[in-house]
């Protein structure tokens, strides 16, 4: 009886012993469930969070500026108009500053788009960037016409009249526009066109020096640049180009406070975002800030399929601005428009096939004015990229 009564004791300190582990493992993991359950509340609510508010203020909570392009048509279109105000913190001039618009033909120029772009700006105190002083694309035929001695003092006075009309009223300037073209076969692989045969390259430095001594001490002074993206012969020339010319620039004393990066990403193209990032710090290096200036993505070499299709746009910009963001020196994000509707590559588009059905879908809202998942990509982007 006394060995029964032993066993029977050990037999009940072993169920004790497994009701207590089973009881402090069900606990565990009630509770485990109760923090992961917590913490997914508490993610949901920052991702709800996040998606009630703009992207231009999840921007500027992180040290950073989100804009966009605006051409005329915000002066028909109410909801797009709406759309610039809610979302933006900063417009840049689509066409209103480009030379072909302000100076068509010759005699006064048309400032009445730029003013009224400007006054909107003003009225929702949303700061306006000029785009763009010079450029060797999209001069009006009677300029190319004139002579190198009379191109010579146009492009003076012509830097004088126009910035010198915005000084004080503007947040940056692109001076120049576009300097690099390898395609154009040039010695450093500069675009030709009608400055770059009145002056050879050293019309960057002059445009630089002119508007330097024209405008206010706070506009910044930026060189915009394309195709730098791209991961081959290209791309690759062009960084090596800027990275020259910003050399150039800083040696000649002239002011160069910004590089733009315009950020037209096109899978058609190979991208190798480490490469990639080591120009961007290279460019850093250099002391000087940095805007993506025309953020979109090109979506030709996508499916047809609208979901499958808005799914891959996101990734591929969602997964550039990550990357590019990683560098402090990267003050700003600027989208080349912000509806699908309204995108240069829609009206390209439409006027190659006015009836095609398959129409691009490069930006953050879709022509309903609806957010895309593109719109959420750059959200959490701008999201996680902390500045001091």
């Amino acid at each position: 009886m006394a060995m029964l009564s032993r066993n029977i004791e050990k037999i009940a300190v072993t169920i004790l012993n497994r009701w207590r582990v089973d009881m402090f493992e069900c606990s565990r993991r009630k509770s485990l469930a109760v923090i992961a359950g917590a913490t997914v509340a508490m993610q949901q609510h920052a991702l709800g969070a996040t998606q009630t508010q703009s992207l231009g203020t999840i921007a500027a909570k992180n040290g950073l500026m989100f804009g966009a392009a605006a051409g005329p048509v915000i002066d028909k279109d109410v909801g797009y108009r709406e759309l610039y105000t809610t979302q933006t913190k900063i417009i840049t001039t689509d066409i209103a500053l480009k030379m072909g618009t302000l100076a068509p033909m010759a005699g006064p120029k048309r400032f009445e788009s730029a003013d009224r772009l400007l006054q909107f700006c003003a009225s929702n105190r949303i700061p306006m960037r000029g785009h763009c002083l010079i450029w060797n694309e999209w001069v009006p035929q009677w300029i190319k016409s004139m002579s190198n001695s009379e191109r010579q003092a146009f492009f003076d006075s012509y830097i004088d009249e126009v910035a010198g009309r915005y000084a004080g009223q503007l947040q940056s300037w692109d001076v120049v526009n576009e300097p690099f073209w390898p395609g154009h076969k040039a010695p450093g692989g500069y675009r030709l066109g009608p400055w770059y045969g009145a002056f050879g390259t050293d019309y960057v430095r002059r445009a630089f020096a002119r508007a330097g001594a024209v405008v206010d001490k706070k506009t910044k002074l930026v060189l915009n640049e394309a195709q730098a993206e791209r991961d081959d012969d290209v791309g690759l020339a062009v960084r090596a180009g800027l990275l020259r010319l910003v050399d150039e620039l800083q040696h000649a004393g002239v002011r160069l406070d910004v590089v733009g990066l315009q950020g037209h990403l096109q899978p058609r193209y190979p991208h190798d975002p480490q490469r990639f990032l080591e120009f961007v710090h290279a460019l850093a290096e250099r002391k000087v800030d940095i805007y993506i200036t025309e953020f979109d993505v090109r979506d030709d070499t996508f499916p047809d399929d609208v979901a499958t299709r808005d799914k891959m746009i996101a990734e591929t910009g969602g997964k550039f601005l990550e990357t590019v963001l990683q560098v402090p020196a990267v003050k700003a994000v600027i989208a080349w428009q912000l509806s699908d509707h309204y995108s240069f590559y829609t009206d390209a588009a439409r006027k190659k096939n006015p009836l095609a059905e398959r129409l691009p879908r490069p930006l953050p809202f879709d022509e309903n004015m609806q957010k895309k998942p593109l719109w959420y990509a750059m959200a959490r982007a701008l999201e996680g990229a902390k500045r001091s």
